[in-house]
Protein backbone atom coordinates (compact mmCIF):
# COMPACT_ATOMS: atom_id res chain seq x y z
CA UNK A 1 0.00 0.00 0.00
CA UNK A 2 1.34 3.25 -0.77
CA UNK A 3 2.03 5.83 1.74
CA UNK A 4 0.48 9.37 1.87
CA UNK A 5 3.49 11.06 0.24
CA UNK A 6 4.40 8.53 -2.40
CA UNK A 7 0.20 8.48 -2.92
CA UNK A 8 -0.02 12.16 -3.56
CA UNK A 9 3.40 11.40 -6.12
CA UNK A 10 1.39 9.20 -7.68
CA UNK A 11 -1.53 11.19 -8.41
CA UNK A 12 0.35 14.39 -9.01
CA UNK A 13 2.51 12.43 -12.09
CA UNK A 14 -0.82 10.85 -13.26
CA UNK A 15 -2.60 13.98 -13.08
CA UNK A 16 -0.28 15.71 -15.61
CA UNK A 17 -0.75 12.77 -18.31
CA UNK A 18 -4.34 13.16 -17.94
CA UNK A 19 -4.34 16.03 -18.77
CA UNK A 20 -2.03 15.97 -21.62
CA UNK A 21 -3.82 13.24 -22.89
CA UNK A 22 -7.40 14.93 -22.87
CA UNK A 23 -6.20 18.44 -24.09
CA UNK A 24 -3.64 16.86 -26.72
CA UNK A 25 -6.95 15.49 -28.78
CA UNK A 26 -8.34 18.76 -29.32
CA UNK A 27 -7.51 20.06 -32.50
CA UNK A 28 -8.57 23.75 -31.95
CA UNK A 29 -5.46 23.37 -29.68
CA UNK A 30 -2.23 24.55 -31.28
CA UNK A 31 -0.08 24.81 -28.41
CA UNK A 32 0.23 22.89 -25.26
CA UNK A 33 2.63 22.68 -22.06
CA UNK A 34 1.70 21.09 -18.86
CA UNK A 35 3.62 22.20 -16.30
CA UNK A 36 3.84 20.00 -12.80
CA UNK A 37 4.31 22.98 -10.35
CA UNK A 38 6.99 20.25 -7.93
CA UNK A 39 7.40 22.70 -5.31
CA UNK A 40 4.63 24.73 -4.89
CA UNK A 41 3.66 26.02 -1.53
CA UNK A 42 0.20 24.81 0.32
CA UNK A 43 -2.20 26.62 -1.45
CA UNK A 44 -0.46 27.17 -4.38
CA UNK A 45 -1.38 25.45 -7.81
CA UNK A 46 0.07 21.82 -8.69
CA UNK A 47 -0.25 21.75 -12.34
CA UNK A 48 -0.34 24.96 -14.47
CA UNK A 49 -1.15 24.53 -18.50
CA UNK A 50 -0.10 27.04 -21.07
CA UNK A 51 -2.00 26.27 -24.27
CA UNK A 52 -3.38 28.43 -27.47
CA UNK A 53 -6.48 27.71 -28.23
CA UNK A 54 -8.59 29.79 -31.37
CA UNK A 55 -5.32 31.90 -31.24
CA UNK A 56 -5.59 33.01 -27.85
CA UNK A 57 -3.52 31.84 -25.12
CA UNK A 58 -4.87 30.62 -22.13
CA UNK A 59 -3.70 29.34 -18.35
CA UNK A 60 -5.35 26.31 -16.87
CA UNK A 61 -4.84 25.97 -12.65
CA UNK A 62 -4.94 22.85 -11.47
CA UNK A 63 -5.34 21.37 -8.05
CA UNK A 64 -4.26 17.92 -7.39
CA UNK A 65 -5.83 15.91 -4.49
CA UNK A 66 -5.31 12.42 -3.57
CA UNK A 67 -9.01 11.96 -2.45
CA UNK A 68 -12.20 12.92 -4.52
CA UNK A 69 -14.52 12.45 -1.67
CA UNK A 70 -17.04 15.00 -1.70
CA UNK A 71 -15.86 16.13 1.85
CA UNK A 72 -12.73 16.73 0.72
CA UNK A 73 -13.48 18.34 -2.83
CA UNK A 74 -15.83 21.04 -1.20
CA UNK A 75 -13.01 22.64 0.70
CA UNK A 76 -10.60 21.96 -2.04
CA UNK A 77 -12.67 23.71 -4.67
CA UNK A 78 -13.15 26.62 -2.37
CA UNK A 79 -9.22 26.90 -2.33
CA UNK A 80 -8.63 26.90 -5.70
CA UNK A 81 -11.41 29.63 -6.42
CA UNK A 82 -9.66 32.01 -4.11
CA UNK A 83 -6.35 30.77 -5.44
CA UNK A 84 -7.29 31.67 -8.89
CA UNK A 85 -8.87 35.47 -7.88
CA UNK A 86 -5.78 36.47 -6.08
CA UNK A 87 -3.29 34.76 -8.45
CA UNK A 88 -4.30 34.00 -11.80
CA UNK A 89 -7.22 36.31 -12.87
CA UNK A 90 -9.27 35.20 -15.86
CA UNK A 91 -7.08 31.75 -15.45
CA UNK A 92 -9.84 28.31 -16.00
CA UNK A 93 -9.64 26.27 -12.75
CA UNK A 94 -9.37 22.53 -12.73
CA UNK A 95 -9.74 19.88 -9.96
CA UNK A 96 -8.28 16.79 -10.19
CA UNK A 97 -8.37 13.50 -8.28
CA UNK A 98 -8.22 9.59 -8.27
CA UNK A 99 -11.70 9.20 -8.85
CA UNK A 100 -15.07 11.75 -8.60
CA UNK A 101 -18.44 10.07 -7.81
CA UNK A 102 -21.68 11.67 -10.00
CA UNK A 103 -21.93 14.01 -6.48
CA UNK A 104 -18.20 15.26 -6.68
CA UNK A 105 -18.69 16.12 -10.23
CA UNK A 106 -21.75 17.51 -9.55
CA UNK A 107 -19.79 19.90 -6.98
CA UNK A 108 -17.18 20.83 -9.87
CA UNK A 109 -19.60 22.07 -12.35
CA UNK A 110 -22.35 24.18 -9.63
CA UNK A 111 -18.83 25.60 -8.81
CA UNK A 112 -17.78 26.25 -12.64
CA UNK A 113 -14.39 24.35 -12.37
CA UNK A 114 -13.48 21.67 -14.47
CA UNK A 115 -12.43 18.31 -13.39
CA UNK A 116 -10.34 15.17 -14.58
CA UNK A 117 -10.14 11.57 -13.13
CA UNK A 118 -7.56 9.44 -13.36
CA UNK A 119 -10.29 6.37 -14.11
CA UNK A 120 -11.57 8.34 -17.68
CA UNK A 121 -14.35 11.35 -16.34
CA UNK A 122 -13.58 14.57 -17.57
CA UNK A 123 -15.56 17.73 -17.55
CA UNK A 124 -13.66 21.17 -19.32
CA UNK A 125 -15.50 23.68 -21.07
CA UNK A 126 -13.83 27.43 -22.25
CA UNK A 127 -13.60 29.02 -25.45
CA UNK A 128 -15.52 27.28 -27.37
CA UNK A 129 -13.54 24.10 -26.49
CA UNK A 130 -15.64 21.52 -24.67
CA UNK A 131 -14.70 18.05 -23.42
CA UNK A 132 -16.93 15.83 -21.37
CA UNK A 133 -16.32 11.94 -20.65
CA UNK A 134 -18.25 9.54 -18.53
CA UNK A 135 -17.45 6.27 -17.60
CA UNK A 136 -19.18 3.87 -15.69
CA UNK A 137 -16.25 2.07 -14.18
CA UNK A 138 -15.37 2.61 -10.05
CA UNK A 139 -11.70 1.96 -9.03
CA UNK A 140 -11.05 -0.63 -6.33
CA UNK A 141 -10.30 1.67 -3.66
CA UNK A 142 -14.25 3.37 -4.12
CA UNK A 143 -15.29 -0.56 -4.41
CA UNK A 144 -13.81 -1.41 -1.01
CA UNK A 145 -15.40 1.71 0.81
CA UNK A 146 -18.46 1.29 -0.34
CA UNK A 147 -18.20 -2.64 0.68
CA UNK A 148 -17.13 -1.89 4.10
CA UNK A 149 -19.75 0.41 4.65
CA UNK A 150 -22.45 -2.08 3.83
CA UNK A 151 -21.22 -4.97 5.90
CA UNK A 152 -24.04 -6.46 8.09
CA UNK A 153 -22.53 -4.78 10.75
CA UNK A 154 -22.44 -1.42 9.35
CA UNK A 155 -25.68 -1.90 7.91
CA UNK A 156 -26.89 -2.00 11.42
CA UNK A 157 -25.96 0.90 11.98
CA UNK A 158 -27.20 2.07 8.40
CA UNK A 159 -30.92 0.79 9.47
CA UNK A 160 -30.65 2.59 13.24
CA UNK A 161 -29.96 6.10 11.32
CA UNK A 162 -32.65 5.27 8.68
CA UNK A 163 -34.84 4.94 11.09
CA UNK A 164 -35.50 8.23 11.50
CA UNK A 165 -32.85 10.49 9.67
CA UNK A 166 -34.20 13.75 11.20
CA UNK A 167 -32.75 12.13 14.65
CA UNK A 168 -29.54 13.45 16.05
CA UNK A 169 -27.28 11.12 17.80
CA UNK A 170 -23.99 11.28 19.63
CA UNK A 171 -21.55 8.09 18.79
CA UNK A 172 -21.91 6.05 22.14
CA UNK A 173 -25.74 6.31 21.83
CA UNK A 174 -25.99 4.72 18.05
CA UNK A 175 -23.26 2.16 19.64
CA UNK A 176 -26.06 1.03 21.99
CA UNK A 177 -29.14 1.13 19.31
CA UNK A 178 -27.27 -0.60 16.65
CA UNK A 179 -25.39 -2.88 18.73
CA UNK A 180 -21.82 -3.02 17.42
CA UNK A 181 -18.79 -1.62 18.97
CA UNK A 182 -17.83 2.68 19.55
CA UNK A 183 -14.94 2.03 16.61
CA UNK A 184 -16.96 0.57 14.26
CA UNK A 185 -19.37 3.13 14.37
CA UNK A 186 -16.66 5.49 14.01
CA UNK A 187 -15.67 4.08 10.77
CA UNK A 188 -18.90 4.23 9.56
CA UNK A 189 -19.09 8.06 10.73
CA UNK A 190 -16.48 8.49 8.92
CA UNK A 191 -16.90 7.05 5.25
CA UNK A 192 -20.63 9.25 5.37
CA UNK A 193 -19.29 12.41 6.59
CA UNK A 194 -16.35 11.92 3.26
CA UNK A 195 -19.79 11.61 1.09
CA UNK A 196 -21.35 14.26 2.64
CA UNK A 197 -23.91 11.77 3.31
CA UNK A 198 -24.27 12.96 7.06
CA UNK A 199 -22.63 16.21 8.65
CA UNK A 200 -21.87 16.98 12.76
CA UNK A 201 -24.41 19.60 13.72
CA UNK A 202 -24.39 20.72 17.69
CA UNK A 203 -26.50 17.84 18.84
CA UNK A 204 -24.21 14.81 16.80
CA UNK A 205 -24.33 12.96 13.56
CA UNK A 206 -27.19 13.79 11.10
CA UNK A 207 -27.71 11.55 8.66
CA UNK A 208 -28.62 14.48 5.97
CA UNK A 209 -28.89 12.70 2.89
CA UNK A 210 -30.71 10.03 3.55
CA UNK A 211 -32.07 9.15 -0.44
CA UNK A 212 -28.44 9.25 -1.84
CA UNK A 213 -26.94 6.60 1.04
CA UNK A 214 -30.32 4.30 0.02
CA UNK A 215 -29.89 4.90 -3.47
CA UNK A 216 -26.28 3.49 -3.17
CA UNK A 217 -27.08 0.63 -0.89
CA UNK A 218 -30.00 -0.72 -3.25
CA UNK A 219 -27.89 -0.22 -6.16
CA UNK A 220 -24.84 -2.49 -4.60
CA UNK A 221 -27.56 -4.60 -2.64
CA UNK A 222 -26.85 -8.97 -2.59
CA UNK A 223 -29.27 -10.79 -0.31
CA UNK A 224 -28.11 -11.77 2.75
CA UNK A 225 -25.73 -14.58 3.21
CA UNK A 226 -28.08 -17.66 5.01
CA UNK A 227 -29.72 -20.95 4.19
CA UNK A 228 -32.30 -20.77 1.75
CA UNK A 229 -34.76 -23.55 2.57
CA UNK A 230 -38.03 -23.87 0.81
CA UNK A 231 -41.39 -25.84 2.15
CA UNK A 232 -44.80 -26.45 1.78
CA UNK A 233 -47.72 -26.04 3.31
CA UNK A 234 -51.61 -27.06 3.72
CA UNK A 235 -52.29 -24.55 5.44
CA UNK A 236 -53.77 -21.46 3.66
CA UNK A 237 -55.79 -17.96 4.43
CA UNK A 238 -56.63 -17.04 7.86
CA UNK A 239 -55.76 -20.11 9.28
CA UNK A 240 -51.91 -19.69 8.11
CA UNK A 241 -52.31 -16.12 9.25
CA UNK A 242 -53.22 -17.06 12.74
CA UNK A 243 -50.57 -19.72 13.12
CA UNK A 244 -47.67 -17.46 11.68
CA UNK A 245 -48.87 -14.48 14.09
CA UNK A 246 -48.51 -17.15 16.76
CA UNK A 247 -45.28 -17.81 15.76
CA UNK A 248 -43.67 -13.92 15.12
CA UNK A 249 -45.62 -13.01 19.01
CA UNK A 250 -43.31 -15.92 20.54
CA UNK A 251 -40.25 -14.91 18.75
CA UNK A 252 -37.19 -13.92 21.46
CA UNK A 253 -33.53 -14.25 21.99
CA UNK A 254 -33.95 -17.47 24.06
CA UNK A 255 -36.92 -18.81 22.49
CA UNK A 256 -35.95 -17.91 18.95
CA UNK A 257 -36.87 -15.33 15.95
CA UNK A 258 -38.57 -15.90 12.61
CA UNK A 259 -40.00 -12.00 10.99
CA UNK A 260 -41.97 -11.78 7.84
CA UNK A 261 -39.50 -10.57 4.89
CA UNK A 262 -39.84 -9.27 1.06
CA UNK A 263 -43.31 -9.25 -0.02
CA UNK A 264 -44.43 -10.82 2.91
CA UNK A 265 -43.35 -8.11 4.82
CA UNK A 266 -44.17 -5.70 2.18
CA UNK A 267 -47.90 -6.59 2.73
CA UNK A 268 -48.26 -5.22 5.85
CA UNK A 269 -46.14 -2.01 5.10
CA UNK A 270 -47.15 -1.26 1.50
CA UNK A 271 -49.39 -3.45 0.02
CA UNK A 272 -49.00 -4.04 -3.92
CA UNK A 273 -48.34 -7.27 -5.05
CA UNK A 274 -49.99 -10.14 -3.78
CA UNK A 275 -47.31 -13.77 -4.50
CA UNK A 276 -48.42 -17.08 -3.54
CA UNK A 277 -45.33 -18.08 -1.28
CA UNK A 278 -44.80 -16.64 2.34
CA UNK A 279 -41.68 -15.62 3.04
CA UNK A 280 -39.34 -15.44 6.20
CA UNK A 281 -36.25 -15.10 7.79
CA UNK A 282 -35.67 -16.85 10.94
CA UNK A 283 -32.73 -18.90 13.31
CA UNK A 284 -32.85 -22.39 13.67
CA UNK A 285 -35.28 -21.98 16.91
CA UNK A 286 -37.40 -19.72 15.00
CA UNK A 287 -37.80 -22.01 12.00
CA UNK A 288 -38.36 -25.00 14.08
CA UNK A 289 -41.56 -23.41 15.38
CA UNK A 290 -42.45 -22.65 11.60
CA UNK A 291 -42.05 -25.77 10.89
CA UNK A 292 -44.45 -27.13 13.84
CA UNK A 293 -47.02 -24.48 13.15
CA UNK A 294 -47.32 -24.65 9.47
CA UNK A 295 -46.59 -27.97 9.16
CA UNK A 296 -44.07 -27.44 6.53
CA UNK A 297 -42.72 -30.32 4.40
CA UNK A 298 -39.78 -29.60 2.26
CA UNK A 299 -40.26 -29.67 -1.30
CA UNK A 300 -37.68 -29.21 -4.36
CA UNK A 301 -40.12 -27.26 -6.12
CA UNK A 302 -43.98 -25.88 -6.02
CA UNK A 303 -43.10 -24.09 -2.98
CA UNK A 304 -45.42 -21.95 -0.83
CA UNK A 305 -43.20 -21.22 2.00
CA UNK A 306 -39.28 -19.32 2.05
CA UNK A 307 -36.97 -19.39 4.95
CA UNK A 308 -33.64 -17.86 5.12
CA UNK A 309 -31.71 -18.32 7.68
CA UNK A 310 -29.60 -15.44 7.71
CA UNK A 311 -25.60 -15.62 8.80
CA UNK A 312 -26.59 -11.91 10.05
CA UNK A 313 -28.47 -11.45 12.86
CA UNK A 314 -28.67 -7.85 12.83
CA UNK A 315 -31.40 -8.60 10.40
CA UNK A 316 -33.64 -9.19 13.38
CA UNK A 317 -32.70 -6.38 15.53
CA UNK A 318 -34.47 -3.83 13.60
CA UNK A 319 -37.72 -5.73 12.72
CA UNK A 320 -40.97 -3.61 13.87
CA UNK A 321 -44.38 -4.42 14.42
CA UNK A 322 -46.86 -2.77 11.87
CA UNK A 323 -50.44 -4.12 13.72
CA UNK A 324 -50.57 -6.53 16.57
CA UNK A 325 -48.97 -9.51 16.70
CA UNK A 326 -47.32 -9.04 13.26
CA UNK A 327 -43.30 -8.60 13.08
CA UNK A 328 -41.94 -8.48 10.11
CA UNK A 329 -38.67 -6.49 8.47
CA UNK A 330 -37.93 -3.21 8.26
CA UNK A 331 -39.31 -0.87 5.66
CA UNK A 332 -35.37 -0.21 4.78
CA UNK A 333 -34.68 -3.83 4.60
CA UNK A 334 -38.20 -4.99 3.45
CA UNK A 335 -37.32 -2.37 0.02
CA UNK A 336 -33.54 -3.56 -0.32
CA UNK A 337 -34.80 -7.19 -0.56
CA UNK A 338 -37.43 -6.57 -2.93
CA UNK A 339 -35.10 -4.43 -5.47
CA UNK A 340 -33.53 -7.88 -6.34
CA UNK A 341 -36.58 -9.72 -6.21
CA UNK A 342 -37.15 -9.48 -9.94
CA UNK A 343 -39.17 -7.29 -11.91
CA UNK A 344 -42.44 -7.47 -9.87
CA UNK A 345 -39.98 -7.04 -6.63
CA UNK A 346 -38.36 -3.93 -7.91
CA UNK A 347 -42.30 -2.28 -8.61
CA UNK A 348 -43.42 -3.23 -5.27
CA UNK A 349 -40.15 -1.89 -3.68
CA UNK A 350 -40.69 1.37 -5.36
CA UNK A 351 -44.15 1.60 -4.03
CA UNK A 352 -43.05 0.87 -0.85
CA UNK A 353 -40.29 4.01 -1.02
CA UNK A 354 -43.37 6.18 -2.01
CA UNK A 355 -44.91 5.23 0.62
CA UNK A 356 -42.87 5.00 3.74
CA UNK A 357 -39.13 5.86 3.00
CA UNK A 358 -39.73 9.55 1.73
CA UNK A 359 -37.70 12.22 3.76
CA UNK A 360 -37.92 15.79 3.98
CA UNK A 361 -34.83 17.02 2.71
CA UNK A 362 -32.46 18.97 4.91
Amino acid sequence: MLKQAELVKFVETHAAEALQSVLGQVPAITRLRVEPQLHAPDGGADILVRLKAGGQDRLLVCEVKSSGQPRYVRAALFRLKHYVERNAEGAIPVFIAPYLSPNAQAMCREEGVGFIDLEGNAYLSFDGIYIERQVATKPDSERRELKSLFTPKSAQVLRVLLRDPSRTWRVIELADASAVSVGHVSNVRSNLLDREWAEVVDEGLLLSKPDALLDEWAAGYRSPVGKRLSFYTTIHGSALDEATRKVLRAGSDDNGQAVLASYSAAQWLAPYARTGTHYFYADAQGLERLHAALGLSAVGKGQNVVVTIPKDDGLFLDAIEPTPGVVCTSPVQTYLDLIVSGERGMEAADHLRKEMLTWQRI
